[in-house]
């Protein structure tokens, strides 16, 4: 399994540390970008571009949290070769691997819960892009745009 990497702001640290202590329960390696402590005056920006600038030079997957996870999203979509998701169900979760081959799945600190965030990551970690022609063709054309 790739390396993951896992960052928030003060939103979603609870939730992070939940998240990291699974993951380490899991045997699953993973480097912890952020923050480390609860600062309630930290950027989401800093931890987002942070993690999706390790995520594409290592081409390995990240987990994001802040408050709506919103912001982590926007952020991280911002460096070029991000492509980070906000799902809301466990189909989403597989589809944006499967379709969109997507490498940062961002997270709610304030609205999910831990159950389905843990098994939406599992899917995420686990589900392999489809190489379906129709979906190479739409992610050149998402590459194409970053120009």
């Amino acid at each position: 399994m790739k390396k993951i990497y896992i960052g928030a702001d003060h939103a979603g640290f609870v939730l992070k540390e939940k998240i990291r202590e699974w993951l380490e329960h899991k045997h699953v390696p993973y480097i912890d970008v952020g923050n480390k402590k609860l600062d309630p005056k930290d950027d989401y920006p800093d931890f987002a571009a942070a993690l999706a600038r390790k995520v594409v030079a290592e081409k390995s997957l990240g987990i994001l949290i802040c408050g709506s996870a919103q912001g982590m999203c926007i952020a991280a979509n911002k460096i070029k070769g991000a492509r980070a998701v906000i799902p809301y169900s466990l189909r989403e979760a597989r589809l944006s691997k499967e379709h969109n081959n997507a490498n940062i799945i961002c997270l709610s600190g304030w609205f999910a819960h831990l159950h389905k965030s843990k098994r939406m990551i599992e899917l995420f970690l686990t589900t392999g892009f489809s190489q379906e022609p129709r979906h190479v063709r739409r992610l050149e054309k998402i590459k194409r745009l970053e120009r």
